[in-house]
């Protein structure tokens, strides 16, 4: 098979030029990278009016998960707003619930969203479906708490990037089999959705550096599969595995061309629709894993972020 990938776009190329690249992830470089700082947190509000709540929620064996709620501070308390629940990335073995947090902030100023981002734990502590029922547990707490938070709960929306975009998947496979809680759509930023690695993008993205390389996302998945075979892999950890994509609450997915998961996500796509589903998927021509993310100044970063807002404007007028 061919090792040719897909151009960067220039303005990325350009930019991604003076970031230090990895090519493959070890539990001694895992250790290093936590022991950076997380995303100031006060530091994401500055230009907003925004009121900030911590709470901890019980996880399946007692264990507090934290969730951090933000509410827009001029909220009309006496109209029920949509909630954004946000799931961040890392691969599963980094990141807190402040990463990617000013991607859902977006639609706090937007929309007037309530924005409640959840702290899952990580693997490798973590394995199996652990960061997933986490993450389910929390969606769970809005929905209960849906007056108190003066949430709509017709118009919650789960979304997430990179492994928090896989991690979205699975909650939303995972209520819609349970039958609760309601869910309004799901945002899969450059979604992590298969375990196997296998697609013809993992392997483009293989034996180099970049942001996320074949080789680091084969790492991720052993983290969080721990002692799991591949026949005992549940499809709310590995969405791809899902036989049945019918039934979901209406979905976009964006991707890059030059990405390792772009083929994965992709086929998401395509099989939702050949369930009889609605989705919306963008495949960002020339942008790598996280694009946006890493450079929201980027005019393509631009598009991509405009391009979602007004999809969840159309959803949110729609509803």
């Amino acid at each position: 098979m061919t090792t040719a990938r897909p151009a960067l776009n220039p303005e990325l190329r350009d930019l991604l030029s003076d970031m230090p690249l990895m090519s493959e992830l070890t539990m001694e470089l895992l250790a290093q990278l936590r022991q950076y700082p997380s995303t100031p947190v006060g530091s994401l509000p500055a230009h907003r009016r925004v009121d900030r709540r911590e709470v901890t929620v019980p996880a399946k064996d007692g264990t507090a998960i934290p969730l951090s709620v933000f509410t827009p501070a001029s909220a009309d308390r006496t109209t029920a707003a949509p909630c954004v629940y946000w799931i961040h990335g890392g691969g599963m073995v980094m990141g807190d619930r402040f990463s990617q947090i000013d991607i859902p902030l977006e639609w706090l100023d937007e929309f007037g969203a309530v924005v409640v981002s959840v702290d899952y734990r990580l693997a490798p502590e973590a394995t199996g479906t652990v960061p997933v029922d986490d993450c389910y547990q929390g969606l769970l707490w809005v929905a209960e708490h849906a007056e108190e938070l003066g949430v709509d709960p017709a118009r919650i929306i789960v979304a997430g990037a990179s492994a928090g975009g896989g991690l979205a998947a699975g909650v939303t496979l995972l209520a819609r089999d349970l039958g609760t809680p309601a869910i309004a759509a799901q945002i899969l930023t450059c979604p992590m959705l298969d375990h196997r690695n296998t697609s013809t993008s993992s392997r483009q993205y293989s034996g180099g550096p970049g942001v996320w390389t074949r080789e680091m996302n084969d790492f991720g998945w052993r983290c969080v599969l721990g002692d799991l075979t591949d026949d005992d892999v549940p499809a709310y950890v590995s969405p791809s595995l899902a036989d049945d994509l019918s039934n979901l609450p209406t979905t976009y997915i964006d991707t890059g061309s030059a990405e390792v998961f772009r083929d994965e996500d992709t086929d998401y796509a395509t099989r939702i629709w050949a369930a009889g589903g609605q989705a919306e998927l963008h495949v960002w021509a020339g942008g790598f894993h996280g694009f946006d993310a890493l450079y929201p100044q980027a005019h393509i970063s631009a598009t991509a972020r405009r391009t979602r807002t007004d999809w969840l404007a159309r959803l949110l007028h729609a509803a």
